[in-house]
């Protein structure tokens, strides 16, 4: 397919889909290689097509696949240098890395990706904003905290794949250890859906065709809750705009370009 699509989005494993006349890549890999084949083949992709595989941070909710996708089917894996030689420490055979800058945009095929900073518990962890045929694309996940940074990358963009992992209300609620709390809360952390809907806000304007709501907690966060919660911010700044979940355990709404 020309566009993109979650394959998965949550705390179990987090992958996308993108595929454009040049290249077809995934950003993220980070359920069972089994998982991204079976989804793949439902879009009617097959995964010896993948060009590359585009990493955010080397938590293993995003790296998952790499020893089979990488190490036994020779994909490259496109990375920033603290995140390859993090996952090199992690993953018993070491995948064949293409070494980006953060920072600094490159040009992969017809797409043009632009990895920039984010706050995040990891060595150095990014977002991506990602240029194709006239479309900016952003993929923003896996951040505590919303800087200026992330705000003046997001501006403009055509569709938008932003963390609303968790209602701060159940984080406190629930049975999980204080110590994951803390972790949850903090600014290297996730960001709550009243913090994305406050992002969404910032980064609103009339021509954002579509946003996916992503990387819900299963545990401290519903689909309904997290849409309610990002819908009634932005109504009451008089902002609407298309919107959906990309869930864990089953392909999100593909975009077609």
């Amino acid at each position: 397919m020309l566009g993109f699509c979650p394959l998965g989005s949550g705390s179990k494993g987090n992958c996308i889909y993108l595929g454009t006349p040049k290249v077809k890549i995934l950003i993220d890999a980070g359920m069972s290689a089994k998982s991204i084949k079976l989804r793949l083949a439902a879009i009617n992709v097959d995964i010896a097509d993948i060009d590359a595989i585009l990493i955010s941070h080397e938590h293993t909710d995003h790296i998952q696949a790499l020893q089979v996708l990488s190490c036994k089917l020779g994909i490259p894996v496109l990375a920033n240098r603290e995140t390859a030689k993090g996952i090199a420490h992690i993953l018993p055979k070491c995948p064949k890395f293409k070494i980006f800058t953060t920072g600094e945009t490159f040009e992969f095929g017809d797409l043009s990706i632009h990895p920039f900073s984010i706050q995040h518990d990891t060595l150095d962890p990014v977002a991506f904003i990602i240029r194709v045929d006239g479309l900016k694309l952003g993929f923003c996940t896996d951040l505590g905290f919303v800087t200026n940074l992330v705000r003046n990358h997001l501006q403009e963009c055509d569709y938008l794949y932003i963390e609303s992992n968790h209602e701060i209300s159940m984080v406190h609620a629930s049975a999980r250890p204080l110590v994951y709390k803390q972790r949850v809360l903090s600014r290297s952390g996730h960001l709550s859906n009243e913090a994305c809907g406050h992002l969404l806000a910032a980064v609103f304007h009339t021509k954002l065709k579509h946003v996916h709501l992503a990387h819900l907690s299963s545990e401290c966060n519903t689909h309904a809750t997290a849409l309610g919660v990002v819908s009634s911010i932005l109504a009451a700044h008089g902002m609407q705009v298309d919107t959906c979940v990309a869930p864990q355990d089953n392909l999100g709404r593909s975009i077609y370009f």
